[in-house]
């Protein structure tokens, strides 16, 4: 199954970011991260994770199985 993950594009957007921007913070290249906005790649767990952690939302944000960002608290 793949996934569009439409709400990374929107969060990096929301910040003015680049696509080179979030891949330098995930120490991957531009492509790989741009493949995973339009669906082309799947996101491993742990990437996935990270991109949550660098715009502070959870991951259920991201997978659209909430509409509120906040992250859970420990």
């Amino acid at each position: 199954m793949r996934m569009i993950y439409k709400r990374i594009r929107d969060l990096r957007e929301d910040k003015d970011w680049t696509q080179q921007k979030i891949a330098d913070m995930l120490f991957i290249n531009r492509r790989t991260y741009a493949a995973y906005e339009n669906g082309v790649n799947s996101m491993t767990p742990e990437t996935l994770i990270k991109i949550a952690r660098i715009h502070n939302v959870s991951v259920d944000y991201i997978l659209e199985l909430t509409d509120n960002p906040q992250p859970y608290k420990k």
